[in-house]
């Protein structure tokens, strides 16, 4: 005979930790997963990372299946040029992109020969010395490594194919309460330079700062599950590293 108060109990658990569990994961923090290459060299596939929900406020995106409880963006903080972040592409409003924010309202953005332009002047970046490959979807591909220098002198680095087949642009000119984003891997990103698929972001799309890896393994090497393969499936270096 099952025990009814012991049930009542569970339940009540349960749905206790169900509701504190939505609520950290919409006000607080909420780790998401890394699936494409657009990122690298600085998100790789298989990173965990952890995103902080209050780092510009909250809209109904902050919350799982962006319920309209409201309208707008409640406690708004401004982004700021060179922050990692996860937004809502606009072609959905419902899939989530990660990446690296280069224009704010106002701004004007433009590539020529391949050279990033804001606001009509050269994006500083450095050649580093080192050349790699990364990947582009399942392939690899050779590229330069540079390391770039925003306006608020926020440094990243950023990753060009040898080839540079994204030579020059119209200017795109940010409208307001709008962002303009870049994938790290120049050349394998769907981007904010995509209009039709993704182009200028909404304040209200963006769901959160991207703060650090919590978490990293590739699974080429195989399931994490096959702990005998971890000394090659875990990336014990990216562990807690933070995002910049």
């Amino acid at each position: 005979m099952f025990n009814k108060n012991f049930i009542y109990e569970n339940i009540k658990t349960l749905f206790y930790a169900l509701i504190i569990a939505v609520v950290i994961r919409s006000l607080f923090i909420q780790p998401f997963y890394i699936p494409s290459s657009s990122m690298e060299p600085n998100l790789l596939i298989g990173d965990r990372l952890f995103v902080t929900k209050y780092s510009y406020g909250y809209s109904k995106h902050s919350f799982p299946f962006s319920p309209p409880l409201f309208k707008g963006r409640l406690f708004f903080s401004e982004p700021e040029r060179g922050d990692v972040v996860v937004f809502k592409t606009p072609a959905d409003n419902r899939t989530d992109y990660i990446k690296r924010l280069i224009g704010i309202p106002g701004d004007q953005i433009q590539f020529i020969d391949a050279n990033l332009y804001l606001n009509k002047s050269e994006i500083i970046k450095s050649k580093l010395s080192k050349t790699k490959k990364v990947f582009c979807g399942k392939k690899s591909m050779d590229v330069f490594t540079f390391e770039e220098i925003l306006p608020n002198k926020r440094k990243y680095i950023s990753v060009y194919s040898k080839e540079f087949p994204f030579q020059n642009s119209n200017i795109f000119t940010v409208p307001k309460n709008h962002y303009f984003f870049l994938g790290d891997n120049r050349d394998c990103s769907k981007d904010s330079r995509f209009l039709s698929s993704v182009g200028y972001v909404h304040k209200d799309n963006l769901v959160g700062k991207a703060q650090f890896i919590f978490f990293s393994s590739d699974r080429s090497e195989g399931s994490i599950f096959y702990f005998w393969k971890w000394n090659k499936s875990l990336r014990i270096d990216r562990f807690f590293k933070r995002i910049r």
